[in-house]
């Protein structure tokens, strides 16, 4: 049976091929060829993805970036589609369904949303309910750094808090828009924003939601 990170793995690469190595996205500095190394990078060299978090593994992930971004990028695409080797505990389906739903689903909007032309996926409920479980589990992580109190509810009113404090912002939205509000892409999300306007417009231009 096919998983949600199953799914979002092979839209993300179908994406990628599609818009070819040199489109942008919404990853500040990276076009397609970045954005499928990084993709890489992060499955096969967890020597290297470690300076994502670890600033002292930074320049070895900056060589290990640079050393897939320069393969010919139909190879990216190939091994974004099939995925990472067995010794990697992605290949485990439980990790890669907890790992990489949130992960893909990002980037793939990444591609997507970064296009003049986009337009919202229609995404169907059980998927929705899949974020939001994982939204709720991340929120706090995400929001931490916010200046301010965040809350984000769904239509249905069920609600989460990224940041306790105050003024409160309440962002509301499905929670596939709500997932891209909180991991920084506040421009691209469909959401709507409720609270002190200052805070608000502190909130939606600043660097502090996501890692």
């Amino acid at each position: 049976m096919s998983t949600f990170a199953k799914r979002e793995r092979l839209l993300l690469a179908d994406l990628l091929e599609a818009a070819g190595p040199e489109a942008p996205t919404l990853c500040e500095g990276w076009l397609t060829r970045d954005l499928a190394a990084h993709v890489v990078v992060r499955e096969r060299r967890p020597d290297a993805a470690g300076g994502m978090l670890i600033k002292q593994l930074a320049p070895r992930l900056d060589r290990a970036m640079a050393e897939f971004a320069a393969k010919p990028y139909e190879e990216l695409i190939q091994l974004i589609r099939t995925g990472p080797p067995r010794f990697s505990p992605f290949s485990l389906k439980q990790i890669d369904e907890a790992s990489n739903t949130i992960e893909f689903y990002v980037h793939t909007e990444d591609v997507r949303r970064a296009q003049p032309d986009w337009s919202t996926r229609e995404l169907d409920p059980v998927f929705q309910d899949a974020l939001w479980s994982r939204l709720e589990r991340t929120a706090r992580l995400m929001g931490r750094a916010v200046p301010t109190g965040l809350v984000l509810r769904r239509p249905d009113g069920q609600t989460a808090v990224a940041h306790r404090g105050t003024p409160v912002v309440t962002a509301t939205g499905e929670p596939s828009e709500l997932l891209l509000f909180l991991y920084g892409r506040q421009d691209a999300a469909k959401v709507d924003l409720d609270g002190d306007k200052e805070a608000i417009t502190r909130l939606h231009g600043g660097k502090q939601l996501g890692i």
